[in-house]
């Protein structure tokens, strides 16, 4: 039954299966899921949710049968009769609906994706509006992680990664209510946040080790030496330097020959 609502939501509303990766080297790219107590998180949340609302179209049951019972007697029965039939119509499309709610929860728990590279991010989550955010590592301020009571229980956590104009009062706001903005990536529901934020923290390093991060991060060159000597240097820089070695080498034998 769900394998045939999960194809058909798939058709109609376009899902793609698996999102493109993010701009980077393929070789670097890592690729996060939500945990399998996420889903169970999930399901607390949709029973919680559920519940209530169950709770208050049962008050509204007796509410309408009982009224009706007490100012009428028999002569309210019928309208008794009437109003059970009607309530009835309305609690089968209640529990329908909260069935249709949970396929929508576990098929958005299949759908959600986390893709790290070594020069960006891609997060996405949703099925009936999917939301996918890619975010530059050289545009990241900040990255933390936040657990409630129900999640430290299962042992999941939700990383966010916040870029610029996503820090100070907005990161206050989130501490009060989560709400989603295009400064905020969140990896939600995984088991390893500690792991993720290493991964993402270390290829910031990387970048910065290459010539993209900020100045005043270099270390500064000791006594004697060249500042050039105390810049950390990458696979990727060195291979830019050699090429631009062999291009000067190449143009100077050319001048050498023209010159002759």
């Amino acid at each position: 039954m769900y394998n045939v609502f999960r194809q058909t939501c798939e058709q109609l509303l376009r899902i793609p299966h698996d999102p493109d990766p993010p701009p980077g080297d393929e070789a670097s790219t890592r690729i996060f899921r939500a945990a399998p107590n996420y889903y169970k998180y999930l399901l607390f949340l949709w029973a919680l949710r559920s519940a209530a609302v169950l709770f208050a179209v049962t008050m509204g049951l007796v509410v309408a049968i009982v009224v009706p019972l007490l100012a009428h007697g028999r002569a309210g029965t019928l309208a008794v009769v009437l109003v059970l039939a009607l309530s009835l119509f309305f609690v089968a499309l209640v529990v329908a609906e909260c069935l249709f709610r949970l396929a929508v929860v576990r098929l958005e728990f299949e759908k959600r994706w986390y893709v790290v590279t070594d020069r960006s991010l891609r997060v996405r989550e949703g099925v009936v509006s999917v939301r996918e955010m890619t975010v530059n590592f050289a545009n990241i301020q900040n990255i933390a992680i936040s657990q409630g009571p129900v999640q430290r229980m299962l042992g999941i956590a939700d990383l966010r990664v916040e870029t610029a104009g996503g820090g100070g009062a907005s990161a206050q706001h989130h501490q009060h209510q989560p709400m989603e903005n295009l400064h905020t990536a969140w990896f939600r529901g995984i088991n390893n946040a500690g792991e993720v934020r290493e991964l993402i923290q270390q290829r910031l390093r990387l970048l910065k080790d290459s010539g993209l991060g900020d100045h005043e991060e270099l270390p500064r060159p000791g006594p004697g030496r060249s500042p050039v000597a105390d810049i950390p240097a990458s696979g990727a820089l060195l291979a830019a330097l050699r090429e631009a070695h062999v291009e000067a080498r190449a143009l100077r034998q050319a001048a050498e020959r023209a010159g002759a």
